[in-house]
């Protein structure tokens, strides 16, 4: 008879260890089958966390061979196939902190979410008589970030989370944020832009891996773009903002990055003269040359199509 191995990452009262079990393969069945399964026939203390088993509620997001995916959803079949084993390694989803074996606490996480006020802030001609009614095309511009479950599989796997917790909010907060952003019935989108900017908008290393392992196919890196970009636009300013502007005004100029003035207009005169040494080393490496303050590249080939293209973009977003 097949058997189906799960090697479990177990966690109780600060002990970690991996345990291991064995059960009869069942064709069509899922990673979170598997689970309950053992809970009921092998090991009744194995902890995880589920309820709808219909990837409706994200509770059973966890991380199955090194990467995060909802246990109701990923099929036995399709995990042994892809990873040509019949034994699978299960561990709670990562960036979490872990309560016992496979559950982790989301109350902090729950304190973050609230930081960019996801709910609507009503506009004062909507009243109870006359709802709050708008146009399938102003409905069409957030509906899909409706679709988030919190199930945690994007914070799982984001770099900037795994390097630093602190001072960067998860994916899925400015997924929250961006939905009312762009819903035309909020009377102060910048409720919801100003905590973001101020909590790590600019902060995210586009490692995109929010996006590949959402089970619900949604963009979080979208949306901390959307919001860079609202926030841009409302005046709001810091490195992040500088540079992304300096950036646009090389591509704009000579489509050449210059990086001594990148430099410059992004951290400042005081800042930039800080990092003198480094800016040494570049330029013995060829990596940067400091004529290019007072002697700008020559345009590339191609310019006006460049110009083109950001204008049509801009020409786009309005």
């Amino acid at each position: 008879m097949r058997q189906i191995t799960y090697k479990i990452h177990r966690y109780n009262e600060g002990r970690s260890y991996v345990q291991t079990y064995s059960f009869d393969y069942e064709p069509d069945r899922t990673i979170l089958w598997g689970l309950q399964k053992i809970k009921d026939t092998i090991d009744p203390t194995l902890t995880f966390i589920a309820a709808c088993r219909s990837a409706v509620c994200g509770a059973c997001s966890i991380k199955v061979n090194g990467q995060a995916m909802l246990g109701c959803e990923s099929k036995i079949d399709d995990i042994t196939e892809r990873f040509g084993s019949d034994t699978i390694e299960i561990a709670p989803i990562g960036n979490f902190d872990v309560i016992r074996d496979l559950a982790v606490d989301w109350e902090a996480k729950v304190n973050r979410l609230k930081t960019v006020a996801p709910w609507i802030f009503m506009k004062p001609e909507f009243n109870r008589d006359t709802g709050s009614r708008q146009t399938p095309e102003d409905f069409k511009k957030f509906v899909t970030n409706t679709e988030c479950i919190l199930c945690g599989c994007c914070a799982s796997e984001c770099n900037k989370l795994s390097a630093n917790r602190e001072d960067f909010l998860d994916p899925y907060v400015y997924t929250k944020a961006n939905r009312f952003v762009q819903d035309s019935r909020d009377a102060a989108p910048m409720a919801h832009v100003n905590p973001a900017f101020e909590n790590g908008l600019w902060k995210c290393v586009h490692c995109m891996n929010c996006i590949s392992r959402c089970p619900k196919h949604l963009k979080p890196a979208k949306d901390i773009s959307e919001l860079r970009a609202v926030a841009t636009k409302a005046g709001l300013s810091n490195k992040g903002t500088r540079h992304a502007i300096a950036f646009k005004q090389d591509l704009m100029q000579t489509g050449h990055l210059n990086e001594v003035t990148m430099s410059l207009k992004t951290d400042g005169l005081v800042d930039s003269a800080k990092q003198g040494l480094y800016a040494m080393r570049l330029w013995a490496h060829g990596k940067i040359n400091p004529l290019e303050l007072v002697i700008p590249h020559k345009p590339v080939q191609g310019i006006k199509d460049v110009r083109t293209i950001i204008k049509a973009a801009e020409e786009a977003e309005r």
